[in-house]
Parts: structure tokens; C-alpha cells; sequence
């Protein structure tokens, strides 16, 4: 059940009608996993800075249980994340960070229960 969280500081005006969307197809593709079990937040507006400069930037948090847990995974999702991020955000790559966390079934409720025992 991956978990993607867009921040940027660019305006929702600026941002694609259907990058939530989009964003859920893309990390379905390039993790594995079903669109159903995709969840997509994307925040914009935010006051940010990346690499020192408040210029037009974005962080991608990506969480998501067996699929980002080593480095050779992380290094082919990571290329696959800045193509569909530079497209849909216009921003050149040295303006996007992304973060990989691995987690664990036990970590996500669903169902009034945890992924362990669904």
C-alpha cells in the first residue's frame, strides 16, 4: 500500500488538473502495485526551500511496504519519479528531492485493523 506526498511550493494554479491522478498511475507503474492501493496527497503553495533556494521546487515522499527497502531499487524508482515529476511539474531536476521510506504491515491500518492481518 504505497503512500506518495507531494509538496511544492509552486501555486494549485500552476499544477495539472489531474496530477493527483496521474501520480497514482505513475507509482502504480513503477512500484508494482494496484492503483487501488495507491494513496496520493499533493500539497502546493507551501513555503519551501530546496538547496537553499526558494525558487519552484517539489519534495516526493514515497512510503510503501517491500517495494523501497534498498539502494538498487530506490535508484531505478528514483528515475522513473523525476521523468513523470519534471513532465507534470516543469521543473528541472536539480529543484525536486525525493525520499524513500520503507515500511512495515504493521505500520498501516485499514479496515480497523493493520496490513498484518488483512
Amino acid at each position: 500500500m504505497p503512500f506518495l506526498e507531494l509538496d511544492t511550493n509552486l501555486p494549485d494554479g500552476q499544477l495539472p488538473p489531474a496530477l493527483a491522478q496521474d501520480l497514482c498511475a505513475a507509482a502504480a507503474d513503477i512500484l508494482g502495485k494496484p492503483a487501488e492501493r495507491v494513496n496520493v496527497t499533493v500539497r502546493s503553495g507551501l513555503p519551501m526551500v530546496v538547496a537553499g533556494s526558494a525558487e519552484p521546487c517539489a519534495q516526493l515522499l514515497v512510503s510503501s511496504i517491500g517495494v523501497v527497502g534498498s539502494a538498487e531499487q530506490n535508484q531505478r524508482h528514483s528515475a522513473r519519479f523525476f521523468d513523470v515529476l519534471t513532465a507534470q511539474l516543469g521543473l528541472g531536476p536539480e529543484r525536486i528531492v525525493i525520499r524513500f521510506y520503507p515500511m512495515e504491515p504493521w505500520q498501516i491500518g485499514k479496515n480497523r485493523t493493520v496490513m498484518t492481518f488483512l
